[in-house]
């Protein structure tokens, strides 16, 4: 658990892009689970809270020891299964939700696949990126995410140590999946506009100019990522690969090159911190103060 805590620190902004642009706005290219997100009122009202709410979450689970029972992430992760069957129940037992269409609300298919875009998807993700993820570290990383599953309350026949098998399902599961809906497009382009609301280091000047690069950087990465299909489908523009184009190159030095050096992993594990602690800052504009947030960098 606590290797894959690690793991999970060292990919730093990697990870975190990972998590918003595939695990988060691709999953709303389907039908269902973006649904009941968007009748929530989830990410549409509020949005940069909620995104900061996933961050911090995702952040305590890099934390050693903080998935033991009791601890400040399994506290989190219980919360976030309770929060579900409250969903669930409320949804079922209005009739508001198209059971015939979607299924039962929070039903185990959608909380596998969900489970998938957060641990196999995201080892891909970072792959793309340039960073070297070896075996050791995908099954660590896998087995972390096992437990939260277990503790999300996601079905043993879903929950994997191995990445190949997640992947195997995955595919399984993307076969059943619907169509884009309307709440698909409604709740990308919520993502993308909520990036002029973060917090970003520097003067009050700069803000405007460094959200508008943050929100192209996003469009640039996701027109990688999920294609210039899914883009249309969720009523996203599209831009060049610009983004790419020096993230590969940076994550080369930085993990086969700077990682490998004598103290490497040492500092892998500073940056990540150092990325996570900034971003977290950014999702808190009204209570992080100017020098906070410059600081964060």
């Amino acid at each position: 658990m606590d290797q894959g805590a690690a793991v999970l620190r060292r990919l730093g902004q990697n990870a975190a892009d990972v998590l918003l642009q595939l695990s988060l706005v691709g999953g709303y290219r389907f039908g269902g689970p973006t649904d009941l997100l968007a009748a929530t009122g989830a990410l549409t009202g509020g949005t940069l809270q909620r995104l900061a709410r996933t961050q911090e979450w995702t952040v305590a689970l890099s934390e050693p020891g903080a998935l033991r029972p009791g601890g400040p992430a399994w506290q989190a992760t219980v919360q976030v299964r309770v929060t579900h069957a409250l969903v669930g129940a409320s949804f079922s037992a209005t009739g508001a939700w198209d059971t015939a269409r979607w299924g039962l609300p929070v039903n185990q298919a959608d909380q596998a696949a969900t489970l998938g875009l957060f641990d196999g998807t995201v080892i891909l993700g970072c792959r793309a990126l340039g960073v070297p993820v070896p075996p050791s570290d995908s099954r660590a990383l896998m087995h972390l995410w096992k437990w939260v599953g277990h503790l999300l309350g996601v079905h043993p026949d879903f929950l994997v140590d191995d990445e190949w098998a997640r992947h195997r399902i995955n595919y399984h599961v993307l076969l059943a999946q619907a169509g884009v809906s309307d709440a698909g497009p409604r709740l990308a382009r919520a993502v993308v506009a909520a990036q002029a609301g973060r917090a970003y280091p520097g003067p009050a000047w700069w803000q405007p100019w460094r959200a508008q690069w943050e929100q192209e950087r996003l469009l640039s990465m996701l027109t990688v990522f999920l294609g210039v299909r899914s883009m249309r489908d969720l009523g996203l523009p599209l831009r060049p690969p610009w983004a790419h184009a020096y993230l590969l190159p940076l994550n080369t030095w930085r993990y086969r090159v700077a990682g490998r050096l004598p103290g490497g992993r040492e500092r892998l594990d500073r940056w990540g911190r150092r990325r996570s602690d900034a971003i977290l800052a950014s999702h808190h504009p009204h209570d992080v103060s100017d020098a906070q947030v410059t600081g964060a960098t």
